[in-house]
């Protein structure tokens, strides 16, 4: 806050919207700073005498300044009053000095003095005449008297102690009432203006009978003090005059030429002489009277005296709050020292009764400070938040030092308006959220939340996710989120077994400028939903191959047959299996283990067991609603591979011959239902058909690939080196023949192939038909396993045998 102070001086009486000071260039303020600051005048008062002309910045006057109105009888008279100016706040102190112009002429009390005084008045009597009156100070009040005729008498004129002048007419010579009764005198005042100015009375001197005594007063001057709003009829002074004539005890006591002021405040008993409070006494108001008062005997010869009453002040005035300029609304980041109100506590009682404090309380975040007299700011202490404390409602107490004290409290209330100094918050630092695999996109999945301390758009918080990407997408292909709500959403369908879970970054941003954020951290977990069913890794199925495990009759109770293995890509209990045999041919020989699918057989092998098995295993997960896969195993029952291959011969063989029955069935009856010629044509092209197959066959049957086969490795029944075995067979398994040749080594797999045909002819019976087969045995020493895969010329078909070795 600035402050400064200026004097002007300018004589009274002059015209409204006259010229009085230039404030902007004698206070060294900007023009266009007077006008943003919206400049203006305060004064304490009721009347406003000066006005500001905020363009030009010229101080003029508003109201007609009378200083005998405004100071009375002081010379010298000033008037003072603030400058206020907004945003900074500043407060300029100014005061105008009002000089006297001779602008009143001296005025007598009345216009005419009568006087009567006896014929025996001796020369040098007195009488005191009515002073005349100049409201004028300095040079321009009263100066001289002059009295005209002087024939008999002259002007005798005293200064007294303050400096007025006491006039008395003092007689000459004799008077003699036979001669002349009345005499007829005029008196002038006049002061020293320039002008000179004059007033005049007329003194009408009555001669009476003789009368050679004058009353006199017991003092020349009475000094008394009465205090202020003294009760009406308060004797404040009694005087007294005496009189050496016989009748002294007649007389009479008046104010001589009393004002209005005196006429109504105060009254003299003329018979007693005491004089009592007549009205209401102000002390602000008259500080001090002077009385003027006569005695006057029967024979009409007076005497004149003063009396001076002082007004002792009595506390009753409160204290006066004024708020000359205050901001309603603060900012909450205000530096300390801001300047909230300008205010001005004036009392006007005097001495202590008018020294006034003013505070506030001491709890608040603010201080008040003096920054000139009467004039106090109320500024910032200490540091706002809005957050905690919206609105201060500020008492602000003004006590004098009167004995009892007056207080007067004001109360201002002050807004803190936001500044956006809080970042949004959320109230988690970090989010799980959990949402189920297939979900249908625009889902909602999580709704996050956070809070803005502040006020109005400051506390607007939008949310937004940051910039990312995933599997080389962005996050945002992934997810969204409302950026009102905060309620995030599934842009797409999730897939559990490609994504399990992926975290993102929830950034909460407010409305404020510049804006403030904060982000948090939300973990999104895909949970699994039973939508995959068990896939069968072994025994592998084909469409063209038969797959048997080979079981010796030998086998105990608990041999292990194989193993049935299945993965589910589901997780959880979603991907525990289990295994059940749902069909077989002899379930009292085979089981299958509940947890881990192996197949075992339940009691021992013996020979009137089947050679031939077909097990149906059912894997089932543990899901809700559960899935399911189903395997085909072949078992096959035997102790040599010869038996093997004759029973899954057979088994195919018959197939494939019913097959080509129905076929040919099928086919007479179309042949036998068309002309002749169609027949012969099909049986032609039959004939060719299968003679082109069967040399095909033979010039193929060396380049048939090795069919390849991982099987689980087994504890038992294994075997410790690698063997190649040579086959031959027919329908006849008594006419097959089996060779054993050398051990290879370890790392090596063998094949070894060989291939028997047996020529049928289509006339002859099935029974005696030769067939053809490439047999093909593989023995892994990783596994000790052997495999052996078995051609048919006749159906042109696979057949694989697996058998372990025990």
């Amino acid at each position: 806050m600035a402050t400064g102070q200026i004097r002007y001086s300018i004589p009274e009486e002059m015209t409204v919207g006259s010229f009085v000071g230039n404030i902007g260039t004698d206070l060294g303020l900007d023009p266009k700073r007077l006008v943003s600051g919206k400049a203006r005048v305060f004064t304490t008062g009721g009347s406003e005498y000066f006005g500001l002309d905020r363009e030009k910045g010229h101080l003029i006057v508003k109201e007609r300044i009378d200083r005998e109105q405004l100071c009375g009888e002081l010379s010298a008279c000033s008037t003072s009053f603030n400058v206020i100016l907004e945003n900074p706040m500043e407060l300029h102190r100014v005061t105008v000095e009002i000089l006297d112009i001779n602008d009143n002429s001296p005025v007598f009390p009345r216009g005419e003095i009568e006087i009567e005084t006896s014929e025996a008045a001796p020369p040098g009597a007195r009488f005191s005449l009515e002073s005349a009156i100049d409201p004028d100070v300095g040079i321009n009040t009263l100066q001289k008297y002059t009295l005209h005729p002087t024939d008999h008498f002259n002007l005798n004129i005293r200064s007294r102690a303050d400096g007025s002048k006491n006039v008395e007419m003092v007689l000459q010579t004799a008077l003699d009432r036979e001669k002349k009764t009345n005499h007829y005198l005029t008196l002038t005042a006049v002061d020293g203006g320039k002008p000179q100015r004059s007033g005049t009375v007329k003194i009408h001197v009555l001669v009476l009978d003789v009368n050679d005594n004058v009353p006199v007063f017991s003092q020349s001057s009475y000094k008394t003090s009465v205090f202020e709003n003294a009760a009406k009829g308060t004797l404040v002074t009694t005087v007294s005059a005496t009189d050496a004539d016989e009748s002294s005890h007649n007389i009479q006591y008046y104010f001589e030429h009393p004002s209005a002021t005196v006429k109504a405040l105060f009254v003299i008993d003329s018979e007693s002489g005491q004089v009592r409070v007549n009205g209401e006494i102000d002390y602000e108001k008259h500080k001090q009277f002077k009385i003027k008062v006569t005695a006057r005997d029967q024979g009409g010869l007076t005497d004149s005296s003063e009396i001076l009453i002082d007004v002792i002040d009595v506390n009753d005035n409160k204290p006066k709050i004024t708020v000359m300029s205050f901001s309603s609304a603060l900012p909450e980041n205000a530096d300390l020292g801001t300047v909230v109100a300008m205010i001005n506590v004036e009392d006007f009682d005097s001495g202590d009764n008018g020294r006034v404090m003013c505070s506030i309380d001491r709890d608040l975040p603010f201080k008040i400070q003096s920054s000139s007299t009467n004039d106090y700011n109320l500024v910032t202490d200490s540091t706002l938040d809005r957050e905690q404390t919206q609105e201060y409602n500020i008492t602000i107490i003004a006590v004098d030092g009167g004995s009892p004290s007056l207080s007067t409290e004001e109360i201002i209330t002050v807004k803190i308006s936001d500044v956006n100094d809080h970042a949004p918050q959320f109230q988690q630092q970090k989010y799980n959220a959990y949402v189920l695999e297939n979900n249908s996109p625009s889902v909602s999945i999580i709704s996050v939340k956070a809070e803005d301390a502040d006020w109005g758009p400051n506390a607007r918080v939008s949310y937004f996710i940051a910039d990312g990407d995933l599997n080389g997408e962005p996050l945002t292909s992934y997810v969204s989120i409302n950026s009102d709500s905060g309620v995030i959403y599934a842009v797409k369908s999730f897939d559990f077994e490609q994504l399990k879970s992926f975290k993102i970054q929830v950034k909460a941003q407010d409305g404020g400028s510049p804006p403030l954020s904060s982000n948090t951290t939300l973990n999104i977990f895909i949970q699994d939903q039973n939508d995959n069913a068990p896939q069968i890794l072994y025994p592998v199925q084909t469409s063209s191959s038969v797959v048997a495990e080979m079981v010796p009759r030998s086998a105990d109770v608990g041999y292990l047959v194989t193993k049935v293995v299945a993965v589910d890509v589901d997780s959880g209990q979603n991907a525990w299996l289990s295994y059940k045999l749902q069909k077989a041919t002899d379930r009292a020989l085979f089981e299958v283990g509940a947890q881990n699918g192996e197949i075992r057989t339940v009691r021992q092998v013996t020979d009137k067991d089947a050679v031939k098995h077909r097990l149906t295993v059912v894997v089932e997960d543990n899901g809700q609603p559960s899935r399911s896969a189903t395997v085909i195993v072949n078992v096959a029952v035997a102790d040599s591979f010869p038996e093997v291959i004759s029973e899954f011969t057979n088994f195919n063989h018959d197939t494939t011959y019913s097959d080509n029955l129905t076929f040919y069935l099928i086919l007479a009856l179309a042949v036998v239902s068309v002309l002749f010629i169609f027949s012969l044509i099909a049986i032609i092209s039959v004939k060719i058909y299968r003679w082109r197959q069967n040399r095909l066959f033979y010039k193929s049957a060396p380049n048939l690939p090795v069919i390849p086969y991982y099987p689980p490795v087994y504890a038992d029944g294994t075997l410790q080196r690698v063997y190649n075995y040579e086959m031959c067979g027919t329908t006849d398994s008594r006419m097959s023949d089996i060779k054993f040749v050398r051990p290879y080594s370890q790392n090596t797999l063998v094949n070894v192939s060989r291939a028997g045909t047996v020529q049928r002819e289509k006339k002859e019976q099935e029974e005696d038909a030769d067939l053809s087969f490439e047999v093909r045995n593989s023995f892994s020493v990783l596994t000790d396993l052997s495999i052996t895969c078995i051609h048919c010329s006749h159906c042109a078909q696979f057949y694989v045998l697996r058998c372990f070795s025990k």
